[in-house]
Formats: structure tokens, C-alpha cells, sequence
């Protein structure tokens, strides 16, 4: 929880220090300021599509194709046309037939369904690509680009793909992020690749993915993030592997998956958020894991959603931000949920959409990016998937008597319970406990229980019904029998 209090003036100074001086002394004291306001909470949000963690605020699409957002708003990035005393703590409806949308320091892009797309909220360096470079929070949004097919938002600078598979850029361009050759800063999108499929934008570096499979990485390379086995800044694309299906980049450091489900990294390391089980940079990418179906990076972590559904973290953990209720950095990634769809790791906080399109948010809450949501399910702290630690025995009765099976689970939100009967599930059977009353032959068979939240399920071992009919029990004249009845 909160281990200090300090004016919110006071922490977003701190915070802008960090993103706007490149001196390592910001750098480490904001994360310090960051590390005092840890919080590990999770938040629900139901029928989502898209989500989108930005530095300090969320993003996100339901599939109703209403965007909604929360958190950080000082810059008018959350697009609801106010700053709202500099955040929104519950999420807020912002405008609708959207169909994805990418968050980045404080500003915010998304596509809707006409493939127009718009930006809104901070615009210093140009990176809304409306021919304008402006501190003022840009509060409404502005149409960028037609026929856009995706997006992505890094620091200062944004990134987008045409459906011709042309790669368009605008914003910061210090580093050579643009790839254009320079170190010119353009507010208004310039060309960059052809036969692109994918992008991703960094604090300062870009990754792109071409349609032959090639990785292609532009600009600040101080960590190694390009992953060229170099830690030269580059101001034009230079291709560092082939056989990629997945790009993401976080703060210093990219992360991209192969054709074969294999996980790689590459970049700053310091809080272990490459996975490998150091916190050595690496200008080369590593192997982190196999059977991976998505990955995001975030500011210093690295979140991925393995083939079976599971949610593992990975890096910078000073406010809970990998979801294991803990605080403490990880160099190996760690499982935290299961039966999750797609998951975005922001700069310090995680959200993630499970199989059932519910939203879950974890982390750093100081401006309200984990968000009330619009729903009324609770808030949980540090949520853990349910463990069954008593499963239901079997049990041998006389027909026409009563029998109860009785699980014992934890987990936290509270479990469900979902009782079934020879695999079929059993109406109305819904508690820790299950009765059936005047047992009938036919009630013979194999129970079970599923024991779910929202962090993952599990289905308890077996337990036999036998059942017994009075009238087939025969006993000697000079014996005497006594049935003893399992209640």
C-alpha cells in the first residue's frame, strides 16, 4: 500500500524530471518517488476487446467498440475533451466505433472503424502529426491519417501503418527514431518502410516487422535496445533478425516472438525485464521462453501470454506491477494468472483481458490508471488464482437417504463454484458444498467441482457416489446388521 504521502504536484514534478532529463540521477530518483506509492490492486472492466497501458494512464476498447479511459489526463491524453485536475481515477466513455488504440507518455492514438486515425493529448514534438508542436493539452481529438491499419505510441513520437503496408512517423526524432536519416523532430507523418506488418515505438527507439518476417530498429541505443550487438544510435532501419510474428518495445528494450513460439529480448536489463535470469544489458537478443502467444514490454518489465493461456512477468516490480503480490524485481519470469487473452504492460502498471473479456489491472494506481472501471466488482488486493486444499471424498449411502460433497478452496477474489456430475455440469449447484437429497439410484456416478476467479480456475479431483437399495441387503437370521448412513 501507499508508504508515503506526498502532493501530487510534487509527483508528477519528479516524473517529468525523469521523462524529460536523460541525466541517470532523475532517472533513479523518480523511480525511488515511484517506489514509494507501490500498490498492488486489481480492477474489472467486463466485454473488453483492446487494452492499452500508457505511462500513467489505460486505455481501452470493449466490444461494443466504445473506447473508454483512466488515469493520468494533465495533457488531455485520455481524449474526453477535459484535464480533469490532472487524472481520472474511474474510466470514462470517450467516444465510439473504435477498433484499437496505442498509449504512450501523454498522448494517446487510436483507429476507428472507418481506419481514420486520431490522436489527442500531449503534442511538444509534433507526435499528433497535425503540423502543430504545442505544451498545451490538446484536449480533443484530431484526425491524423485515412486507411491506417495500425498504431503504436512511444515517448514523444508515433508510429502508424497504412493498409498499403507503408510505415508512417512524427514526433521526437532526437535519436533517429523516424528513421529518416536525421535528427529533425517532423509534426506532420513522413514515410519510413514499405511491406510493413507491424510496429511498436519505445521511449526513444522504434521496431518494425516486415511482411517477409524480418525485424527491422531505429534510433536511441544506449542499452543495446535495437538489438544490433551494438549500442550505437541509429538514424535509419537496420534489419537485427528474421523468422519474428510479434514485435514489442518497452522503455529500453524490445522483446519480439518467432515463428517456432520462442520468446527473444534485448536492451537494459537493470530489474531483470529481459527474463533471463541476469540484469547484464544485452545488445543481442536472448532467449527468454518457448510456446508464447503475445508480449508486451513495458517501462522496465516484460509481461507474455504463453499458447496455454497463462500470464507470466518478468523485470522492475516497486509497485506490484507483475502481479505476484509482491514488490520485489524479478530476472525470471513468473506466472501470475491463467486463462488470459492478451495483456499490455505499461510503466508501472499491467492490464490484462482474460478468455472472458473481463479488463484486470495491477500496479501503480497514484493517478488512477488501474481505474474503478465502469462496473461494480470489487477492488482485490493482490490477487491470487484459486487453490483447492481439501477436495470432496467420496461417499457410499442407502438410496433414499441425503449426502453432502464439501470442497475447501482460497483464492482471492473469492471463488465460484461449479459443481458437475460424470463431467455435466449441475444446474443450480453453486456453493462450497452440494447436496443431494433423497438419493436415487441413478445419482450414482463421479463428481467433481470447478473452483474459478478471476485470476484462473481449477477443477478438483473425483469423488464416487455409490448407492445403495436397502431391499438387495441380506443378512444371516442370527446376525444382526447395522448400517451406518453417510450424511
Amino acid at each position: 500500500m501507499i508508504a508515503a504521502v506526498f502532493p501530487m504536484s510534487f509527483l508528477f514534478s519528479a516524473s517529468k524530471l525523469f521523462h524529460l532529463a536523460g541525466d541517470l540521477t532523475f532517472r533513479v530518483a523518480a523511480r525511488i518517488l515511484l517506489g514509494l506509492f507501490a500498490v498492488a490492486s486489481i480492477a474489472h472492466a467486463q466485454s473488453v476487446s483492446v487494452v492499452a497501458a500508457g505511462y500513467y494512464h489505460t486505455m481501452f476498447v470493449k466490444t461494443d467498440k466504445t473506447l473508454w479511459a483512466t488515469g493520468y489526463n494533465l495533457y488531455g491524453q485520455l481524449g474526453d475533451e477535459t484535464t480533469v485536475a490532472g487524472s481520472r481515477t474511474s474510466a470514462v466513455k470517450v467516444t465510439s466505433g473504435v477498433l484499437s488504440v496505442a498509449s504512450g507518455f501523454g498522448h494517446t492514438a487510436y483507429i476507428k472503424t472507418d481506419d481514420s486515425l486520431w490522436g489527442m493529448g500531449f503534442n511538444s514534438a509534433g507526435q499528433l502529426g497535425n503540423g502543430l508542436t504545442s505544451y498545451d493539452a490538446q484536449v480533443a481529438a484530431v484526425k491524423i491519417a485515412s486507411d491506417v491499419a495500425a498504431v503504436a505510441t512511444g515517448g514523444y513520437h508515433t508510429l502508424f501503418i497504412k493498409k498499403d503496408g507503408s510505415l508512417w512517423g512524427m514526433g521526437s526524432n532526437n535519436f533517429g527514431q523516424l528513421g529518416d536519416g536525421t535528427i529533425t523532430k517532423r509534426s506532420t507523418p513522413i514515410q519510413i518502410a514499405t511491406n510493413v506488418s507491424a510496429v511498436a515505438a519505445g521511449h526513444d527507439h522504434s521496431v518494425f516487422l516486415k511482411k517477409d518476417g524480418t525485424l527491422w530498429t531505429m534510433g536511441m541505443n544506449a542499452f543495446g535496445q535495437l538489438g544490433d550487438g551494438s549500442t550505437t544510435a541509429r538514424r535509419s532501419p537496420v534489419q537485427v533478425a528474421t523468422g519474428v510474428i510479434s514485435i514489442s518495445a518497452g522503455h529500453d528494450h524490445t522483446v519480439f516472438i518467432k515463428t517456432d513460439g520462442s520468446l527473444w529480448a534485448a536492451g537494459y536489463n537493470r530489474y531483470g525485464q529481459l527474463g533471463n535470469d541476469t540484469t547484464t544489458s544485452q545488445p543481442n537478443a536472448v532467449k527468454i521462453d518457448t510456446s508464447v502467444a503475445s508480449v508486451s514490454a513495458g517501462g522496465y518489465s516484460t509481461a507474455f501470454v504463453k499458447k496455454d493461456g497463462t500470464l507470466w512477468t518478468a523485470g522492475w516490480n516497486a509497485s506490484g506491477q507483475l502481479g505476484d503480490g509482491a514488490t520485489v524485481d524479478l530476472s525470471t519470469p513468473v506466472q501470475i494468472a491463467s486463462g488470459v487473452r492478451s495483456v499490455s504492460a505499461g510503466y508501472a502498471h499491467l492490464a490484462y483481458i482474460t478468455t472472458a473479456g473481463n479488463l484486470l489491472t495491477k500496479g501503480y494506481n497514484g493517478f488512477g490508471q488501474l481505474g474503478e472501471m465502469e462496473s461494480s466488482a470489487p477492488v482485490v488486493s493482490n490477487p491470487v488464482a484459486p487453490a483447492i486444499t481439501t477436495p470432496p471424498t467420496g461417499r457410499r449411502v442407502l438410496a433414499g437417504s441425503d449426502t453432502t460433497f464439501t470442497v475447501v478452496a482460497t483464492g482471492a477474489p473469492s471463488p465460484t463454484y461449479v459443481w458437475r456430475k460424470d463431467g455435466v455440469e449441475i444446474t443450480g449447484a453453486t456453493d462450497s458444498t452440494f447436496v443431494v437429497t433423497e438419493v436415487l439410484p441413478e445419482d450414482a456416478g463421479s463428481y467433481d467441482v470447478v473452483v474459478s476467479n478471476a485470476s484462473g480456475s481449477v477443477t478438483s479431483s473425483a469423488a464416487t457416489l455409490t448407492v445403495d437399495n436397502p431391499e438387495t441387503i441380506v443378512a444371516p437370521s442370527n446376525v444382526v446388521v447395522t448400517l451406518e448412513v453417510q450424511p
